[in-house]
């Protein structure tokens, strides 16, 4: 893989591309995907994944992906897909997994034509499982997503903050990112050794005890009307076949907002917020400060689930 801020890519023509031998063509290269300031055009959305791919891939490789496809753009109405289409050129890695409606072949993304390539079909937000193709049951990460009241940011910095310290109770350390979106993911290195069905009980719990702890700021409540206004710490992603987006992946959403990564002292900024990040500003982050998660645990140090489930059940037995 090549490492972060090497050149990948090579400019055939201004509706081609051509990345490690592989041409890539892109069809109707002005038409606008993304509203913006300055809108962002398919040749755009092309260059900016190509040029991003030392930074995503570690995050992308390996792993089963879900397209978000808009075609025409995002004024159009986008789709979700996970089967691989049958004109999609045959070097792109794939894979085939067992789901309740029979055999779905998903896109593996592990290089960064395969990532342009998405992109002129429209994939403007890559979405990828917390398992590894290769060990599909078994996810090596684990997710909570904070979904905040009306877009309050005050109140996703705030549990960022008391999730965090859950888990550090646990034994267990977490990574933010920005979703690009409403809220922050927060998510932990696993290795690998228990099942989705465990990981997702142990998410409900964990989403459980800060309910009981924060009763008047956090909810586990999945439907809206029930929230009472609070933030929804939601684990749902925690299953097989189900996905998050990737880091660094643009949302579609007017201004093109990126999903970031960041470093714990960052949300100490009240001025930050979901969207901060986006396809205009978020490559002079990476080049002034690089990836907060590089030397992070998500990357260096997974986690065993066996010793925190036990501290955990202590908590739960004592009430927390």
């Amino acid at each position: 893989m090549a490492a972060s801020g090497e050149t990948l890519t090579s400019v055939a023509s201004d509706d081609a591309i051509e990345i490690d031998g592989h041409i890539i063509e892109i069809t109707s290269p002005d038409k606008v995907m993304v509203p913006a300031t300055k809108a962002l055009t398919k040749r755009d959305l092309v260059s900016y994944y190509a040029e991003m791919a030392p930074w995503s891939l570690p995050y992308l490789g390996g792993r089963p992906l879900t397209m978000q496809r808009y075609p025409q753009g995002i004024t159009d109405k986008g789709f979700y897909q996970q089967q691989i289409p049958a004109n999609f050129p045959p070097w792109i890695h794939r894979v085939e997994l067992n789901k309740k409606d029979g055999v779905v072949t998903h896109v593996v993304c592990d290089d960064a034509a395969t990532l342009a390539y998405l992109a002129s079909q429209g994939c403007i937000t890559p979405h990828v499982w917390l398992s590894l193709a290769k060990h599909r049951q078994y996810p090596d990460r684990l997710i909570f997503d904070l979904d905040p009241p009306d877009g309050n940011f005050e109140s996703v910095r705030l549990v960022a903050t008391v999730v965090r310290e859950l888990l550090g109770e646990l034994g267990l350390s977490s990574s933010a990112m920005t979703t690009g979106s409403r809220g922050l993911h927060l998510l932990t290195a696993l290795d690998g050794r228990a099942n989705f069905t465990t990981t997702r009980s142990f998410a409900k719990d964990v989403a459980a005890v800060l309910e009981r702890r924060h009763p008047d700021l956090v909810t586990t409540a999945a439907h809206l009307a029930m929230r009472d206004n609070k933030l929804y710490v939601d684990v749902s992603r925690n299953s097989y076949a189900q996905s998050s987006v990737a880091p660094y992946s643009i949302r579609a959403i007017e201004g093109a907002p990126v999903a970031t990564p960041l470093s714990w002292s960052e949300l100490e900024d009240r001025s930050l917020n979901a969207r901060s990040y986006h396809a205009g500003n978020i490559k002079g982050r990476l080049q002034s400060l690089g990836d907060p998660w590089k030397f992070e645990v998500l990357q260096t140090q997974p986690f065993s689930l066996g010793d925190a489930r036990a501290k955990l059940d202590a908590l739960i037995d004592h009430r927390a």
